[in-house]
């Protein structure tokens, strides 16, 4: 292979020169004629220019195995002959490029591992650059924000003044860590707390980690006994009253009437069968608001689960001559989801439907397909709707159905056995399946709610 002609004129001209110099100098000292100079001059460039040639050949393969080397081509040594030189300089330079491969490899093994490390961690975690840019940020991060993260701007990510305030004061060096309490409204409520802290680059830039760990739980918790305590209190005073009357009663001017005992021990069943029906409410609707902030994961058959539903309250409807009917067309997809927790609420506006319909009428169940139907930036919904034959509901009173212990008729709701809970459980159930529920009802003909939950997607990955 044959050296650039630039090259080769460089490479003979280094020797060459400092001969010429020297014998240019003899000349004009006299020390020298300048035949036998210009020969001797000619023979000595003579060799120069051949043990620059071949020497100049040897560093250009060398040049080439390192080029090689750098653009991580396969290389293999050059025979660059019996040159110590180019041969040392071979095997150091291949020596330095597996030294730097193999710090490559534990750099890149470190990066994973770090990686790794951070992505188990169950809370949110960002690292910002000087810019408030992400640079890198964890799997639970990525679950709350959507998304890839790196490389976009905080403000595009988390858009909350105070944590925007945070962020800027640790990197501007006017605190060390910042810690506040924040809530992000959408797609459900959730509470934050978020740790900012500030730390320096060997560069010199700092850098920013902003850590969150979610309150959700604990501040429902808080609130769920509160909750509970109030709405215990409140509902079952008057049973609780009624049982202590009717005691007193058995215990005074009725002890020895059979007749009154009979009808006092059946009442006071009723109202301790009322008692325990409010407490599992409770409990259940505690429950569900604890976890509203959390996905389901699972996969639900909708036709299925409504089937199960349909055969426990077969014998309830017979009762009053009613018939469910169920509504479903072919291949339906499965929706994300709580099985238990769907069956709940198909089970309470089915049991809703059934109290508060009429004797001998029917009770229709549809399921609608998602084709046409979305809810806005949550997809494709498939529909449940459940409509009976009743007296309807006042539209005044549509609002508030859904509020806990709100009841259109509070006599008749207690008679028919109703705690004033099951539209709340359904609307939280609903909430925590990021689905949503509406009510039509028009007087004298009956009510309709309906459900819309999420289906699940091509490729979504869910629990089964």
């Amino acid at each position: 292979m044959s050296l650039p002609v630039p090259q080769l004129a460089q490479a003979m001209l280094v020797p060459v020169l400092p001969i010429l110099v020297i014998f240019g100098a003899m000349v004009l000292f006299g020390e020298l004629g300048p035949l036998p100079a210009v020969l001797y001059g000619a023979l000595l460039a003579a060799v120069g220019a051949a043990f620059a040639v071949r020497h100049a050949r040897e560093l250009w393969h060398v040049a080439e195995f390192a080029g090689r080397l750098a653009s991580d081509a396969d290389a293999a040594l050059p025979r660059p002959g019996s040159s110590f030189i180019a041969v040392a300089l071979v095997h150091a330079i291949a020596r330095l490029h597996r030294d730097l491969a193999a710090e490559r490899r534990r750099l890149v093994s470190e990066a994973a591992a770090s990686d790794a490390v951070l992505d188990s961690l169950p809370d949110p975690l960002l690292i910002l650059d000087a810019d408030r840019r992400v640079q890198r940020a964890n799997q639970a991060a990525a679950n709350l924000f959507g998304g890839a993260l790196q490389g976009r701007e905080l403000i595009q990510v988390l858009r909350h003044p105070a944590v925007l305030d945070a962020v800027k004061a640790v990197l501007a060096g006017g605190a060390g860590s910042r810690q506040i309490e924040f809530v992000l409204p959408v797609p459900v409520s959730r509470e934050f707390s978020a740790r900012a802290v500030a730390l320096r680059q060997a560069s010199g830039r700092p850098v920013a980690i902003l850590a969150l760990q979610d309150l959700t739980a604990v501040k429902r918790a808080e609130e769920m006994r509160a909750d509970f305590v109030a709405n215990a209190s409140h509902e079952l005073r008057t049973p609780l009253a009624t049982l202590i009357g009717f005691i007193e009663t058995l215990q005074g001017p009725a002890r020895d009437d059979a007749e009154a005992r009979t009808r006092f021990l059946g009442i006071m069943r009723e109202q301790a069968e009322r008692m325990a029906r409010l407490i599992r409410d409770l409990l259940s609707l505690s429950q569900i608001e604890m976890n509203e902030h959390t996905l389901p994961q699972g996969q639900v058959d909708v036709r299925e689960a409504i089937g199960f539903v349909v055969d426990m309250l077969q014998i309830q409807a017979n009762a009053k001559g009613m018939q469910i009917e169920v509504d479903a067309g072919p291949g339906l997809p499965p929706v994300v989801g709580d099985s238990d927790e769907l069956i709940q609420v198909f089970q309470n506006l089915l049991d809703n439907a059934i109290k508060y319909g009429r004797r001998d009428t029917k009770v229709v169940v549809s399921i609608k397909a998602p084709r046409g139907v979305a809810m806005p930036g949550r997809g494709s919904a498939l529909t449940v709707a459940v409509a009976d034959r009743g007296e309807g509901i006042a539209r005044e009173h549509l609002p508030r159905l859904t509020e806990r212990f709100y009841r259109v008729d509070s006599a008749r709701s207690r008679a028919l056995g109703g705690t004033g809970l099951g539209l709340a459980i359904v609307k939280h159930i609903v909430n925590r399946h990021r689905g949503s529920l509406t009510i039509d009802s028009v007087e004298g003909e009956g009510s309709t709610f309906t459900v819309f939950l999420p289906i699940v997607e091509t490729g979504q990955v869910t629990a089964v």
